[in-house]
């Protein structure tokens, strides 16, 4: 059974500084993503006034007459804001050393393309609660969470995959199209694929919901995905959290399925006559070869009687015949 090739010790080391370092960095970011543009004072018509900046333009609105209770928020907002831009500067040297390092290693990597998505979504705080990654890309935080690099498992993809897994529609209106177009303004939806958003350089971002989460998004919200049954499948057992590079160096952090249920959706999709022929074989090495890491390198995801009692008909097969395959004695409780 090929399972994982274990990582080296600076390369697991690597991972974890990545990982706290990016955490710090992320937190001081969603800081100085809650606040507000700018405070200024202004003078108007002889009187103080307070205003907040909207953007670079320097449009605003005035918050009132300028009185002590305003000048005691302008101070707090001035110190709260240089504190977290200090923070957000320490963090980022940190962050980028780790980066490099994990790039010179060769730690698991996603395409660059995928950075900015992740991290915007983490930004907004959508990762986990909102949205999980489900296609290919996932690999790199398996095989972070195997602790070691995934054999036979593909792991190139040109295009992105994610799964919206909201429980329950929030106020505000759209999180996903707002979310794409503060990444790169050139995204647009593909009109014969409604699902699908592409931007200027052909890079295309994938949305799939499971029917039991179709509800919770905003009707007016993009893309759009059509309900899949299989997707329900994804949403059970315990995600896997990790943080990545992208091959620019740069960091992502991937909230993606429980690792024995991707695994085995992979392998029902390279199954399905409505799939692409051309994606079949890779669905199947990436189901066989996840399954394969997952009972070598992870038991904390243990492929055990009580996991196989709870799979439904459609995936007993499968399982059986991964277990034949991959020379399974029997289920093991780990």
């Amino acid at each position: 059974m090929p399972g994982t090739r274990p990582f080296t010790d600076e390369q697991a080391r690597a991972l974890v500084n990545l990982h706290q370092r990016y955490e710090v960095w992320m937190e001081a970011e969603r800081v100085l993503a809650d606040l507000p543009y700018d405070l200024r004072r202004k003078e108007i018509g002889g009187r103080s006034y307070l205003y907040e900046i909207s953007g670079r333009s320097g449009n605003g609105r005035s918050l009132g007459p300028w009185s002590p209770e305003h000048e005691a928020r302008f101070l707090a907002y001035r110190d709260e804001k240089a504190a977290a831009k200090a923070r957000r500067e320490l963090s980022q040297d940190a962050l980028g050393e780790s980066g490099r390092l994990c790039r010179a290693l060769r730690t698991p990597m996603l395409a660059s393309a995928a950075g900015p998505i992740l991290r915007e979504a983490d930004r907004r705080l959508l990762l986990g609660s909102h949205l999980m990654v489900v296609g290919t890309n996932a690999i790199a935080a398996y095989a972070v969470e195997a602790g070691g690099f995934i054999q036979d498992a593909p792991e190139e993809t040109d295009d992105f995959d994610m799964a919206w897994s909201a429980l329950e529609a929030e106020p505000g209106g759209q999180a996903l199209w707002p979310m794409l177009k503060a990444v790169d303004p050139t995204f647009t939806i593909n009109m014969e694929r409604p699902f699908q958003a592409r931007n200027a350089k052909a890079y295309e971002v994938e949305i799939l919901v499971a029917p039991s989460r179709a509800n919770s998004m905003d009707r007016t919200d993009r893309p759009r995905p059509v309900p899949l049954d299989e997707q329900e499948w994804l949403l059970r057992g315990r995600v896997v959290d990790r943080v990545v590079i992208c091959r620019d160096g740069s960091p992502a952090r991937i909230v993606a399925p429980d690792p024995r249920w991707f695994a085995l959706q992979k392998l029902w999709m390279s199954g399905q006559a409505k799939r692409d022929a051309l994606k079949r074989p890779k669905d199947f090495k990436q189901g066989q070869a996840l399954l394969d890491a997952t009972w070598v390198a992870m038991p904390q995801y243990p492929l055990d009687e009580a996991f196989e009692a709870s799979l439904p008909e459609a995936l007993l097969p499968l399982y059986a015949d991964w277990k034949a395959r991959s020379k399974i004695p029997s289920a093991r409780n780990w």
